[in-house]
């Protein structure tokens, strides 16, 4: 399924006038295939090896063509560094608090907070955004085990 996936995103670069580079796909190939919401210091390290003339200036002008085209929605989280997500479909993120990770999910009666607000406002709305922040399983363990040490 990431291939076909992979593909259609090249596909729309391509349509967009983006030419394709081996920096550009394999970038493009570890965000469709990470499911971490890597950062761009994330993504240029887990690529550094098959490319050690790429800098982490390139990961970050590469992430910017990518959400131009719309592939790439950037996550501007509390911890400062900006975190990327390949836009599949539209979702939502818990984060914890604790170690920062991401977790995406989906709840579709939440689809009718746009319509909603628009209804009540007037507003034309164009997309809304929602996290909810706690603790993950991981933490939580952690914190447990080590109050019973």
């Amino acid at each position: 399924m990431s291939e076909t996936v992979l593909q259609e995103a090249l596909d729309t670069l391509k349509t967009s006038g983006v030419r394709i580079t081996p920096q550009r796909h394999a970038i493009l190939e570890f965000l469709v295939t990470s499911m971490s919401h890597p950062t761009a210091d994330e993504i240029y390290r887990a690529l550094e090896d098959k490319f050690p003339n790429m800098s982490v200036a390139t990961v970050y002008n590469n992430l910017r063509v990518f959400r131009e085209a719309g592939l790439v929605k950037e996550l501007p989280y509390g911890d400062s560094s900006s975190r990327f997500d390949f836009v599949t479909h539209h979702h939502y993120h818990i984060i914890c608090n604790d170690c920062g990770k991401i977790v995406d999910f989906h709840y579709p009666g939440l689809d009718e907070v746009e319509h909603l607000a628009s209804h009540i406002t007037g507003f034309q709305v164009d997309t809304h955004r929602m996290e909810v922040y706690g603790k993950c399983p991981d933490c939580a363990e952690n914190k447990t085990n080590s109050v019973v040490q």
